[in-house]
Formats: C-alpha cells, structure tokens, sequence
C-alpha cells in the first residue's frame, strides 16, 4: 500500500517539469509492457543492490530520487527494500502514488528537486537512486555540483548512491538526430525521440513521440525537454569533489540494466 504523501518545494528547471507533467498520463506507453519493465528492472537493480548493501532488504532504506510514474521504486518496494520515491513532477508522483496503491508497493511518496532534497526530505537513506537518464536535466555544472551535495547529504555514512545514465561518451561522438522507431501493440503504436543539438554542442532539445492508431488513423502526441550530455568523467570529478569515493561505471553488459550504472559511496 502506497503511504503518505510528503509535499515539497520543486523550483526546477520549468521545461522538465512542465515534460513530465505532461508524459506521466502517457508514461507507460513508451514500455512493450510496463508491468514487466517493472519487475525487470526491480530485480536487476535488486540484483546490484544485494551486492552493496549487506542486511535484509526490508531494513534497507532507498530514496529514489527521480521516480516518475514509479517503474523503479513498484519493483524496488515489491522486491522487500524501504523506499521513499520522489519526483520534481506533481503528475508523475500522483500516478506513481495510484500504480503503487494498485500493486500493494509500500512507498512513502514526495516531491522535491536534485537541488532541495535536504531541505524537503527528512532523514538519510541506505541508498540515493537516481535512474533514466533524470539527472542531465541539470543543464549547468553549478546545478550538477549542487544536485551531488544534496546527493551526499542524503546518503548515509557507509551508503550508496546509484545513478543510470546514458552512455554520453560514446553519443557525442555522433550526436545522433533521433533513436529508432520502436514499433509496440502489433504495429499498432511507435514510439521515437528526435534530439536537436545546440551550438554548444554539450545541449539538446529532446522530442518525444508517441504515434497510436486507432483503427485506421495515427494520432500523435509530441513532449520536449533539455538535457545537457554529461561525461562520465566529469560526473564522477564532481561526485568526488562532494565527498564520495569509490566510485566506478558499470556498463549495461556487466549489470544487464539498458543504461550504464554509476556507484559511488559516501565514506
């Protein structure tokens, strides 16, 4: 059962905001099946978690910090760990709150930004989990090194942070246009990405399409946000700089997560 819901401050960057409020009714659609991507991901980061945390999961408290609609934290929950889940999206929190409730997952819910989490959330976790790709909507390195100090502060001593990430060093060198179309629902449904690439040349405009056909016409509905690609030499400079050590890059090969996994932890 979903518990209560713990109200922030979220002074986030608007466009990601607005993003996810607008996505988070439409969220699962992105997921051949969500309910799936659900357990697949609980029990892979469960998996690397056991490895990290020695004690019984239901005594592990975790923070996921960018929880959307809840596709980390429901598998995390279902899988035995103490979750509080968070989000700077209003929307995608309620709907989190709603799918929980609906799978009996045992999660305290909250809103609150990279960059309030001490100021909005009491206590300190076993585990800062951050996932999909949330934290390059920092668009500068003075958020970055701020969002890593919340990090730290939240982190118990001896405790871990986790973040997923996309794999920037290998995309810079191409700066794709787009991701392949994925075609779900029989053909029924596409889902695709454009990215427009900014003279900065570290910037992009993210566009998020989601076509369905219902009976023989398309409707499409488009979201945008800014992400900002962040190397993972330079996540981990600033990790350091905050406090944390030993900190290291699993590839998506080694985890059998979809996106690489950073871990660091707080001495």
């Amino acid at each position: 059962m979903a518990k209560e819901l713990i109200v922030g401050v979220s002074t986030v960057n608007p466009s990601a905001e607005d993003f996810y409020n607008q996505l988070a009714e439409h969220y699962h659609m992105i997921f051949k099946d969500w309910d799936e991507a659900i357990q697949y991901q609980g029990e892979t980061l469960s998996k690397l978690l056991t490895s990290l945390i020695i004690k019984d999961r239901k005594d592990t408290s975790l923070l996921d910090c960018s929880c959307g609609i809840g596709t980390q934290s429901i598998g995390l929950a279902l899988s035995g760990y103490n979750v509080t889940a968070t989000d700077i999206s209003r929307a995608a929190v309620e709907r989190a709150k709603q799918e929980a409730f609906t799978r009996d997952a045992s999660i305290s819910f909250g809103i609150s930004d990279f960059r309030r989490l001490n100021q909005d959330i009491k206590g300190t976790f076993d585990i800062l989990l951050s996932a999909d790709n949330s934290l390059p909507h920092l668009l500068n390195e003075e958020d970055l090194r701020l969002a890593a100090s919340q990090f730290y502060q939240k982190v118990k001593t001896g405790g871990w942070l986790v973040i997923t990430m996309r794999n920037y060093d290998e995309l810079l060198k191409e700066k794709p246009a787009s991701t392949p179309p994925k075609s779900l629902n029989e053909g029924n449904r596409i889902v695709f990405q454009l990215w427009d690439w900014k003279e900065d040349g570290r910037t992009y405009t993210l566009h998020h399409f989601i076509m369905n056909k219902t009976q023989d016409t398309w409707h499409t509905k488009q979201f945008s946000t800014d992400y900002r690609a962040i190397l993972q030499d330079e996540l981990t400079a600033l990790l350091e700089e905050a406090g944390f050590y030993n900190i290291n890059w699993k590839s998506a090969k080694e985890t059998g997560y979809y996106q690489p996994i950073l871990l660091a932890r707080k001495p």
